[in-house]
């Protein structure tokens, strides 16, 4: 949700109540259910414009509410990544850990528009669009060679294919290339075992002035941490995931097998 959303919602709101115009009015007369209006208004969902033309035509705003739709553009990340989302783009170190999914700096364009078609509460089509460019252009980081960067990933991503057999083997794939880099490590964790990494994903981060970040993120939430103590703990978790996960080479041949076998 965005200042700008909740605000245009509201806008949208005060318009409707003020001519006397229900929501189940507007929703109809625009072709959306009560609680999708509802939604907008409040700012979880970014009003559409079909949905403004209609309440500005329906109440009388004389364009008031429509020309609110150019400042509601799609928020290329969400909003609680937004810190981290900075921090990483500057990092010169990036020690990944994902149980479940291929990380989005890993991710083919399939992978990741498979994921966002997933999303819900559902996504417009422009957001999926804009969040789908804004991912694939966060792997250009990947290419910069001083920057070290490393992935654990869970043996479970790896065979939970997001989408056809073919884009699952091409994402099997990537990630083989991406690792043949000399500034990216791949690693898979197997099946087995109980590990610091069955708690969840997390990222730690080293900026240019060498400081030391962590980052979690859950279903709604995400929390970036710069405590010395709290990443401390994130740190030795990491240290002991690393253990337990495939040395690079192994790891390799382990993606190669299982690209085989699709």
């Amino acid at each position: 949700m965005t200042e700008a959303w909740r605000y245009c919602g509201n806008q949208c709101k005060l318009w409707r109540e003020r001519a006397g115009v229900s929501r189940a009015e507007l929703g109809a007369e625009a072709g959306y259910e009560y609680d999708t209006v509802r939604s907008m208004e409040v700012g979880r969902r970014r009003p559409t414009l079909r949905l403004l033309e209609t309440a500005d035509r329906l109440c009388g705003a004389k364009g008031l509410l429509v020309a609110a739709h150019q400042f509601l553009k799609p928020e290329k990340f969400l909003s609680y990544s937004q810190d981290f989302i900075r921090y990483e783009s500057e990092a010169i170190v990036l020690n990944a850990y994902q149980p479940l999914l291929v990380p989005g700096l890993l991710q083919t364009r399939a992978t990741a528009r498979g994921l966002l078609n997933a999303h819900w509460p559902p996504l417009d089509d422009e957001t999926i669009e804009v969040r789908l460019e804004a991912r694939l252009d966060r792997q250009s980081l990947l290419r910069k060679q001083t920057r070290s960067c490393s992935f654990v990933i869970g043996e479970a991503a790896l065979r939970h294919a997001v989408g056809s057999v073919d884009e699952h083997r091409c994402q099997l794939l990537h990630l083989l290339e991406v690792g043949e880099r000399r500034n990216v490590t791949i690693q898979v964790m197997p099946f087995g075992g109980a590990h610091p990494g069955l708690n969840g994903p997390f990222v730690l981060l080293e900026t240019p002035e060498h400081e030391q970040l962590a980052y979690e993120e859950g279903q709604r939430m995400g929390v970036l941490y710069s405590d010395p103590d709290e990443v401390s703990v994130v740190a030795q978790r990491h240290a002991m995931i690393l253990r337990r996960a495939l040395g690079p080479e192994e790891s390799a041949r382990f993606i190669g097998k299982l690209a085989e076998e699709q």
